[in-house]
């Protein structure tokens, strides 16, 4: 059914419209699609060319390629061939089943080894539609050709069109991965295109031609001659499946073999270190015994050390608080006698003079009895610094013992090591005892002793080596952190100035444009410099490609352009010195400044000298421009 507004034809802004309104009339069964359990057929094309014996993947492939794709056909019918596009993908899921046979392309190992294709896998697209325009033949680019592909799924790396004197040859050169996922998606693009009779045997057959055309290039397209031929022959060669399995084949055999090489090597590295841990693990095990008894021989003279200062210490004081006590004795004694000679004293002059006497006397011996009690004050505090003294040497002791300890362990290790070097010198003086050489032996022993020395200064060496490795990492990347914040602040500001930020590895464009132009115009120009630059811009991140060579200079290696690669001696031919200096610049900076990752880094540039300033440059011109907005009263520059 069609309604009588059919007969004229509508906006692009309606197609999304009528492309609704189809998708309905194929869901309410208005529109007749399936033809049987397997066929189907498209019920908006003409019937004299409608096609009866789609399958569904073939049907869903032609409604997608005029929905989308740049044929000449009309809005409408565009808009019916998208609602044909989403009735199937949304309400014939089921029936896609039956209709694989073209989701399967055939794997390497199930194609016929001999057939011959071009390698790397390449397909050829014609009758691209063209203009004529200002006296040549003008026509879409290839990116444009590219991303229609790649929404067919076929995923091409790149179209090329190819151009001759008259413009654009409606001929491009469709180019796929080099691997077997491009092999397929190859094949794809090949069997797609023969399924909506659009491949090479039917652009072959006679007839009026309409929309593009395309197949993957085999061997009579790379023999037959022509523009095709000369963009296969450049790009490309002839191989056969079997060809490239038995290269792979012989690359993953060569892989193999090396892999049991390396094994082998590592197992016999294995079985020595297993070795050397035994000997090694024995050797300890003997040292943790020895190191065990004498630490238990140090803890049980320390015990006993311990157990004899503490029986002095008792007796001492045992004999202090007995002295004590008897000084004490007397003194009471002495004190009751003087009362009573008090007493006395009232008896007569002689008692008295006598008990005088005996006062004086009781006097001096109180006197000497003080001074010895001061003399026994003068004992305590002795005894009791001479306790302090007796812990202070004790803990003296302790860390002494420790010292020793410490100093024990690494004599054990010395003796140790020079235990076995003595038994080494006792075998080689054995042998030279033998042959009666002792000139020989005092040399050996000579050597053993310079070879000590050396060791000793070597490791002092080893470690002030690594001191100042560390202080130079950490001055190194305090630089490069203050690098990095010069080009932040440098960012902004102009090329014209003598200090700014360059970006390293970036292409230069205006000769791409000046060579355009004098080829194609002005109007095409930028267009066209614009793709090659992108071309370019990919070269020169493919780590596949290096065009340099070493070469010897002053006893020194360089790495230099090479003049003889094929893509920079074409792209020098074709588009002339400029473009080849401004791409070789390129080169150079980007394997000067990032050869590893091979992609665009910012570095602070000096353009007065034509070199990478200094740290020292950029801060001190940073500082010039904060001081002249300082002097015309502006906003300072946030340093």
């Amino acid at each position: 059914m069609s309604s009588s507004g059919e007969d004229t034809d509508i906006s692009d802004t309606e197609i999304e419209e009528y492309q609704e309104k189809s998708y309905e009339e194929l869901k309410n069964g208005e529109k007749c699609v399936k033809t049987s359990d397997t066929t189907f057929a498209c019920p908006y094309c003409p019937s004299k060319k409608r096609k009866r014996d789609y399958q569904y993947r073939e049907l869903l492939q032609h409604a997608g390629g005029v929905g989308k794709g740049s044929s000449k056909r009309t809005a409408r019918d565009k808009a019916n061939h998208l609602g044909l596009a989403k009735y199937l993908e949304i309400d014939m899921t089921d029936a896609s089943g039956p209709s694989k046979a073209l989701d399967k392309v055939d794997s390497p190992a199930e194609c016929d080894g001999d057939e011959v294709y071009v390698w790397p896998w390449l397909g050829i697209v014609v009758n691209i539609p063209t203009e004529f325009k200002d006296g040549r033949f003008v026509g879409g680019s290839g990116s444009k050709l590219r991303d229609q592909l790649a929404a067919r799924g076929f995923n091409p790396t790149r179209v090329s069109p190819l151009w001759n004197y008259r413009g654009h040859s409606g001929t491009a050169i469709v180019e796929f991965n080099k691997d077997w996922s491009g092999f397929t998606n190859a094949m794809a693009f090949d069997k797609a295109y023969d399924a909506d009779h659009h491949g090479k045997k039917d652009w072959k057959a006679k007839g009026q031609k309409s929309d593009i055309y395309g197949w993957v290039a085999r061997a009579d397209d790379y023999n037959q001659g022509g523009i095709i031929t000369d963009q296969l022959r450049k790009i490309g060669d002839l191989r056969t499946i079997s060809e490239i399995l038995e290269d792979e084949a012989n690359r993953t055999s060569k892989l193999v073999s090396n892999l049991a090489n390396v094994i082998e090597v590592k197992q016999k590295h294995y079985e020595e270190m297993q070795t050397k841990y035994a000997e090694t693990t024995n050797s300890l095990n003997k040292l943790i015994e020895e190191k065990d008894n004498l630490h238990q021989s140090y803890n049980e003279e320390l015990r006993k050390i311990q157990d004899n200062a503490r029986q002095h210490f008792q007796k001492i004081f045992k004999d202090h608080e007995k002295n004590k006590l008897l000084l004490e004795t007397q003194k009471k004694e002495l004190e009751l006698r003087g009362q009573e000679l008090e007493k006395r004293e009232t008896q007569n002059e002689n008692e008295r003079k006598k008990l005088d006497e005996e006062i004086e006397e009781n006097a001096v011996r109180n006197s000497s009895l003080q001074l010895a009690a001061d003399a026994q004050d003068r004992v305590d505090e002795s005894v009791m610094r001479l306790a302090a003294d007796h812990k202070t040497q004790k803990e003296n002791l302790d860390r002494r013992l420790l010292q020793l300890q410490t100093q024990l362990d690494a004599k054990q290790a010395v003796e140790l090591e020079i235990e076995k070097l003595k038994g080494n010198l006792n075998v080689m003086k054995h042998m030279v005892a033998d042959d009666g050489d002792l000139e020989v032996l005092q040399k050996v022993e000579d050597i053993h002793k310079s070879l000590r020395e050396k060791e000793g200064e070597y490791e002092d060496l080893q470690a002030l080596n690594q001191a100042l490795i560390i202080k130079e990492r950490k001055s190194n990347d305090e630089l490069q952190e203050a690098r990095k914040e010069l080009v932040t602040a440098l960012s902004e500001m102009s090329k014209t100035s003598d200090i700014g930020v360059k970006r390293m590895g970036e292409l230069d464009t205006k000769p791409f444009h000046e060579a355009m132009k004098r080829k194609y115009g002005q109007e095409e120009a930028e267009d066209r410099a614009s793709e090659l630059c992108s071309m370019w811009a990919e070269h020169l991140r493919d780590p596949d490609w290096h065009p340099l060579r070493v070469i010897e200079v002053d006893g020194k290696h360089k790495e230099i352009i090479d003049d003889q690669d094929e893509r920079l001696k074409s792209l020098k031919k074709e588009l002339g010195e400029d473009v080849y200096k401004a791409v070789t610049a390129a080169l150079r900076e980007v394997n000067e400044y990032n050869p590893s990752g091979r992609y665009i880094t910012s570095e602070v540039w000096n353009y007065n000298l034509g070199r990478k300033a200094t740290l020292e440059e950029g801060v001190d011109y940073l500082l010039e421009l904060w001081k002249n907005r300082m002097e015309k009263g502006l906003c300072p520059l946030p340093l």
